[in-house]
């Protein structure tokens, strides 16, 4: 029992951080468009407390995923077409170079001989972190309701098929999004694919 209230608490503080991390990256970026909202609204910083929604927290514990507050931008102060884009894709690069470092660091240092990196418990830190922020990525990327893939396909769209997708996405993304939810809370392995799935590319990003 302690063992799994351990697990959970490291579980909850890696999501914690990770998501504070996704959320600075987005305000970093902002600042870099030209927009300067966030950080004038003390979200230019990893500290949880800016960042964490309390019902997003909840939702952590209670189903095993949830959100952070989104960062709020001014499109009036964008210096270039592609702010939007560049802001959306920030916080899911965040994810992925936390994954990246923790992967390669654990990896240099069994490629260097360091001991403290060769027990089972950084095995599993390593594991947790790297698996949370590669499904943190992934699962942001996906285009529907307000996660930050819808800000991005349609960059990869033509315009009229951009309109025709923000038209639907504005009417029923967020239905979209809870319907996905309520199936991972329900048992059907949304979830656990996204993870599934999260392992597999970590496999890719170890260059030592």
């Amino acid at each position: 029992m302690n063992g799994q209230v351990s697990l959970f608490v490291a579980l909850l503080l890696v999501l914690i951080l990770s998501l504070s991390f996704h959320e600075w990256g987005h305000a970093y970026a902002a600042k870099r468009f030209g927009d300067r909202t966030a950080e004038m609204l003390g979200r230019l910083t990893i500290n949880p407390i800016k960042h964490i929604d309390p019902m997003g927290l909840l939702m952590v514990i209670m189903v095993g995923f949830g959100y952070a507050k989104p960062v709020p931008t001014d499109p009036r102060n964008f210096n270039s077409k592609w702010a939007m884009l560049g802001i959306a894709a920030a916080g899911p690069f965040m994810n992925l170079l936390i994954a990246f470092v923790v992967l390669n660091l654990y990896a240099l240092g069994w490629k260097m001989g360091w001991t403290f990196v060769q027990g089972t418990g950084a095995a599993i830190f390593v594991s947790i972190v790297a698996g949370l922020n590669l499904a943190l990525m992934m699962f942001n990327l996906i285009p529907i309701g307000p996660l930050d893939g819808h800000y991005i396909l349609p960059y990869f769209l033509s315009k009229n098929s951009a309109r025709i997708y923000n038209e639907y996405n504005d009417r029923y993304g967020m239905y979209a999004l809870l319907g996905l939810m309520l199936l991972g809370a329900s048992g059907v392995p949304v979830f656990s694919r996204v993870m599934s799935m999260s392992r597999s590319l970590g496999e890719y990003l170890t260059i030592f």
